[in-house]
């Protein structure tokens, strides 16, 4: 009976962790490691609970690892992230995956809804996303595929909207 009590502890303790990448420090890749962390919940700001399926590599995800390219840029991300070290050590932004559990004030999703968008960790097991930074994953297109389109897909409408001044129904 000892031994089933044990090991009843140890599944639950194991279903509330979650392997993540996360660095310490600012750096090369040596810096990035993998380890266990407490999986995340939805709560009133990150209201989507998402089990990661796949997630994409970026410039933004390398500066956060580096502190910046530049002076200017490391000065920026390091007053946004942390001074002398990461206040948060998860990495990753753009993902794809399922839809696991949401806030009472989530309306748009669903848990088993398919998604793709933003969030902060997306190198990990699980995150938790902002319902306004996520969409249905169009089911013509892949995880993999879908955890491309964050970051570089809105860069991209950006560009179109903002610079290229494109509106509904032009043509080129």
């Amino acid at each position: 009976m000892i031994d089933r009590t044990v090991t009843m502890e140890k599944d639950e303790k194991s279903s509330t962790l979650m392997k993540a990448v996360v660095r310490e420090r600012y750096g090369s890749p040596e810096v990035l490691q993998i380890k266990e962390l407490e999986k995340p919940a939805p709560d009133d700001v990150r209201g989507v609970l998402v089990k990661i399926y796949a997630s994409s590599v970026n410039p933004a995800d390398r500066y956060e690892m580096t502190g910046g390219p530049n002076l200017l840029l490391r000065i920026v991300v390091t007053l946004r992230s942390g001074l002398r070290r990461p206040k948060d050590p998860r990495l990753g932004n753009d993902f794809a995956g399922k839809v696991e559990a949401v806030n009472s004030n989530v309306t748009k999703f669903k848990p088993g809804d398919e998604v793709y968008g933003v969030c902060i960790g997306a190198y990990a097991e699980y995150a938790s996303a902002k319902e306004n930074r996520i969409a249905l994953k169009p089911g013509n297109r892949s995880f993999e595929e879908s955890a491309a389109v964050g970051i570089a897909g809105f860069t991209a409408l950006q560009a179109l909207r903002n610079h290229g001044h494109i509106q509904a129904g032009h043509k080129y």
